[in-house]
């Protein structure tokens, strides 16, 4: 799709204002300048970006659109200075932004003062960024080079065209460089998709329509949801710490897909597999949800860092954050350990417990480990009544201390670990009883409203403040 294309295909009919200008004189040698004029009749464009401005679904937003058909849509100086002013704009009228890059990469008759400005967008970006905007992006057949190497790849959301090729390195200059083709199938949006490099693969009809779930979803809520639930549901303390860990084990045991189904609404999945990463509105507010998937494993650093990810974005965009904890353990392997499991649950632990938004975690199912404890020290924390949390699965902790695995639920009760027990150490808030299923995931939905909206409503520093508070002087579990 050329340029123009594209920007009829996402926004509404008859909004699109251009915000270009003259592009700036890069004073050009005669033999630049003759492919620059030819361009620029070959598509009736002065330069390779179109940026402006429209409505998406009566929401205003920006954007900036690459053509192609002008060299290839390189970025030169005058196409860098294009996308800085737009970007710049964005950020001053408060705008999403919506980048939409179809390029070869830097402009290589322009040389190195081109490629820097592959930095000078992206500060422009960062900018935006910290503004708290939303800035997504769409990689368009093909994306290439510099540009993909930078603007194009720091997006809130980044999602692609089907079948476009992207990649750092060119195709053909891969192979002038290698001596032979670059594989069959790497270079692809489908590819990095499954890689976990992207978040979607998503036709141009269906663009403007994933993209107004995308910020419907980021949008503040209209008016406050209310409170609809505030005390605790009286649990069973009588089943042992055994028993509550072979109930959360059974195979038809609600899990992390069922909740958001039952508690959230407008949800964009960006990632599966051990953990579901989504934009959501629960009780009408915006959040991030960071859940671990009990039926997809291993969670090991790979969904760890899918979960910082999600823990970033809701640091950027001002949302709140809501995790869900139901894991066996972390993944126990030499390649676990070469790919720095340990090291991405302290980031997680680290950029949770200080993250600046209203976080909330929920204790669904299993607790095991430090991949249970990554997701967990948040402002309040939510458990069902049969979940659990440990250092190591009971059955890990009975080889350590007795040699065997057959003092499993002594262990377990001894340990403190069941969700009375961490309610007395001062770790868990409110536990929602199991009478069944369907009751358990609705308590625990209005339980996460009426928690967003009691900590939406406090500033962001004495809620920082009580957090920090709360881990530094937890209690020991009173025994039963």
């Amino acid at each position: 799709m050329t340029a123009r294309d594209l920007l009829a295909a996402l926004l509404d009919a008859g909004t699109y204002r251009s915000w270009d200008t003259a592009p700036a004189d890069v004073r050009p040698g005669p033999g630049y300048a003759a492919e620059l004029a030819r361009a620029r009749a070959a598509t009736g464009l002065d330069e390779s970006v179109c940026t402006g401005e429209g409505l998406l679904d009566g929401r205003r937003v920006a954007v900036a659109v690459s053509e192609f058909g002008f060299l290839g849509g390189s970025i030169g100086v005058a196409a860098a200075e294009r996308l800085t002013l737009a970007v710049e704009r964005a950020t001053a009228e408060r705008l999403p932004l919506i980048a939409a890059p179809a390029s070869g990469g830097t402009r290589m008759q322009e040389g190195t003062p081109a490629f820097l400005r592959m930095a000078t967008i992206t500060a422009a970006v960062a900018a935006h960024q910290a503004a708290g905007l939303p800035y997504l992006v769409y990689l368009r057949h093909p994306t290439t080079g510099g540009v993909f190497a930078s603007w194009a790849s720091v997006g809130h959301l980044i999602v692609a065209e089907p079948g476009a090729l992207i990649g750092f390195l060119g195709p053909r200059v891969y192979e002038a460089l290698t001596g032979g083709p670059i594989p069959d199938g790497v270079q692809t949006a489908e590819n990095l998709l499954a890689h976990g490099l992207i978040d979607a693969v998503v036709p141009p009809g269906e663009l403007a329509g994933y993209l107004t779930r995308v910020l419907t979803s980021f949008a503040p809520p209209s008016a406050p949801a209310g409170t609809e639930m505030r005390a605790t549901p009286v649990a069973d303390s009588r089943t042992s710490a055994w028993e509550s860990v072979l109930i959360t084990r059974r195979p038809d045991r609600p899990g992390a897909a069922d909740l958001i189904r039952a508690a959230a609404t407008d949800v964009v999945r960006l990632r599966e597999g051990g953990l579901i990463l989504a934009l959501a509105r629960i009780g009408g507010r915006p959040c991030v949800l960071a859940a671990q998937d009990r039926n997809a494993l291993p969670h090991g650093a790979e969904m760890l860092r899918t979960a910082r990810r999600g823990l970033r974005l809701a640091a950027d965009l001002g949302l709140a954050l809501v995790t869900v904890i139901d894991t066996p353990g972390g993944e126990l392997s030499p390649a676990a350990e070469e790919d720095g499991i340990a090291r991405e649950i302290a980031q997680c632990l680290l950029t949770l417990i200080t993250l600046p938004t209203p976080t909330v975690s929920v204790l669904l199912g299993q607790g095991a480990g430090g991949a249970a404890l990554a997701l967990l020290p948040a402002d309040r924390v939510l458990a069902a009544q049969h979940a659990w949390l440990s250092p190591l699965a009971p059955e890990g902790a009975s080889v350590i201390v007795y040699s065997d695995t057959a003092h499993a639920p002594e262990l377990a009760d001894r340990q403190g670990i069941r969700s009375a027990d961490l309610a007395a150490a001062g770790v868990v808030d409110h536990i929602v009883a199991e009478a069944s299923a369907d009751q358990l995931l609705r308590d625990l939905g209005r339980l996460l409203r009426s928690e967003l909206d009691s900590l939406t409503a406090s500033d962001d520093s004495s809620r920082l403040n009580r957090r920090q508070r709360k881990y530094r002087h937890l209690g020991p579990p009173r025994s039963s």
